[in-house]
């Protein structure tokens, strides 16, 4: 009964966010931090930064940089977690909390489970 309700309360709180995530458009999500979505798109341009802390990649959807208008971050210690990072001119959604980070929305992804193709 114990190991029920724990199930339960688990899958509340990890599971439900993103079950009931809403859909937008990458130059939707500008407005909508905060708040968990499911956001898709082409990718336009991906970079991994590997002289930076973390070796983080950025994915810009739809817009490349410099004029990204949605950006997905995988850091380094994620990329085994997340598996093969889509490709330029590949649709695909993310889905998890948005963030803004200097005036662009983005989601941090983590598994990939939060990625699909």
């Amino acid at each position: 009964m114990k190991i029920c309700h724990v199930a339960l309360l688990v899958s509340r709180v990890f599971l439900v966010p993103f079950a009931s995530a809403q859909h937008l458009s990458a130059s939707q999500a500008k407005g909508h931090e905060g708040e968990t979505a499911t956001v898709c798109g082409v990718v336009a341009g991906t970079h991994t930064a590997t002289s930076s802390r973390g070796t983080p990649t950025f994915i810009n959807l739809d817009v490349p940089y410099p004029r990204q208008v949605f950006t997905v971050l995988v850091w380094g210690e994620d990329r085994g977690n997340v598996g093969t990072l889509p490709k330029d001119g590949e649709h695909v959604c993310v889905t998890g909390p948005i963030k803004d980070y200097r005036g662009v929305p983005e989601i941090e992804v983590h598994n990939k489970q939060q990625v699909t193709r």
